[in-house]
């Protein structure tokens, strides 16, 4: 199992002054905690796409590309890309540059994205939500597989054989299909035998079963090889030595950010209870002490019949630079063990 992280940039208000943090010093801590998850051997690194205040996040190639430049080793991904409201060709610009100058450590989660404000920020109408979506996956599929391209859709003008350059380092780049709870989502990553994430925010591990199953039955319906039929997780996880310790870091920030989009979208604040519930033995938070971690990690591997990777969404802690710091490197050193010993 792969184990990373992913990363919305968020910049947070200190919860004691109100005030917020200099975005060039997040950035900075941002960069920094990507070179400690390559030091101590993590798998992957994401950066999300967002368009909002509370995230630095609108143009995520720029910040892996600053990553690649830091780093030797770690595999650089989306977390995700937001293909419905792109340009699949400059995506693919972007993404195969950053392949060239990481020497192929560069991969890419795509989705449709669970917040729309890059859909009218650049002229696109949320009524085409699934259909721009599957017409841009297919013609960013294609452009993997040749450089000239002849294609025309419906919601971007066609290619008439002109040339996509520059082509990745890679002989092609990784692509993941990231889901959340639509069945559709998971039947079409399986029909297209591409490997799925799967955002996993809320709730418990259990009640995804029957969309990963419907994922593996899709894929071996279209003649995939079940072992090609990868599956991910996005976590929200937090590591630290004690489990109060990394609870406490944890809280403030996804409380915070709960309770903003929560009130857009007419959810009930959020309290330590329900917390507490999503971090214990039921839940899907992966928030605790290594050992906790670790076999929480296994436990929803097992019961999702087998994850490849599993990332860890810790933005929320990001005013804790410290415990970040340290989380990460007990991901990568205690938890990691854990999880290659029981292999």
């Amino acid at each position: 199992m792969e184990i990373g992280i992913d990363s919305f940039a968020a910049i947070l208000p200190d919860p004691k002054t109100g005030r917020l943090p200099s975005p060039s010093d997040r950035m900075a801590e941002l960069i920094e905690e990507v070179v400690v998850a390559d030091r101590v051997g993590l798998d992957v690194f994401g950066i999300g796409e967002h368009h909002r205040g509370e995230f630095l996040d609108s143009a995520p190639t720029v910040i892996l590309a600053a990553a690649a430049s830091r780093t030797s080793r770690i595999r650089l991904t989306s977390a995700v890309t937001v293909l419905s409201a792109a340009d699949p060709v400059r995506v693919f610009q972007e993404f195969a540059t950053l392949d060239l100058i990481s020497k192929g450590r560069a991969e890419l989660v795509v989705g449709r994205g669970s917040f729309v404000e890059a859909y009218p920020l650049f002229g696109l109408d949320t009524r085409h939500y699934d259909e721009l979506f599957a017409e841009k996956l297919d013609l960013f599929l294609k452009l993997g597989e040749a450089t000239d391209i002849t294609w025309e859709g419906r919601f971007r003008p066609p290619l008439k054989g002109q040339g996509v350059f520059p082509r990745p380092h890679q002989l092609r780049l990784p692509v993941w299909i990231g889901a959340g709870g639509s069945p559709e989502s998971f039947a079409r990553a399986g029909a297209l035998g591409l490997p799925l994430m799967v955002a996993i925010i809320g709730g418990n591990f259990e009640r995804f079963r029957p969309l990963v199953d419907l994922y593996r039955e899709a894929g071996q319906r279209a003649g995939h090889d079940p072992q090609n039929l990868k599956v991910g997780v996005h976590a929200m996880g937090f590591v630290g030595e004690t489990d109060l310790a990394a609870k406490d870091a944890f809280f403030p920030g996804w409380a915070h950010l709960t309770t903003k989009i929560g009130r857009e979208r007419g959810w009930s604040p959020p309290t330590r209870q329900q917390f507490e519930i999503m971090t214990g033995p039921d839940g899907a938070f992966l928030v605790g002490d290594p050992k906790a971690v670790a076999a929480k990690m296994l436990r929803a591997s097992e019961t999702l019949g087998g994850l490849s990777r599993i990332t860890f969404q810790m933005s929320t802690a990001s005013l804790e630079t410290a415990a970040m710091k340290q989380s990460i490197e007990l991901l990568g050193t205690e938890v990691a063990s854990i999880i290659r010993a029981a292999r």
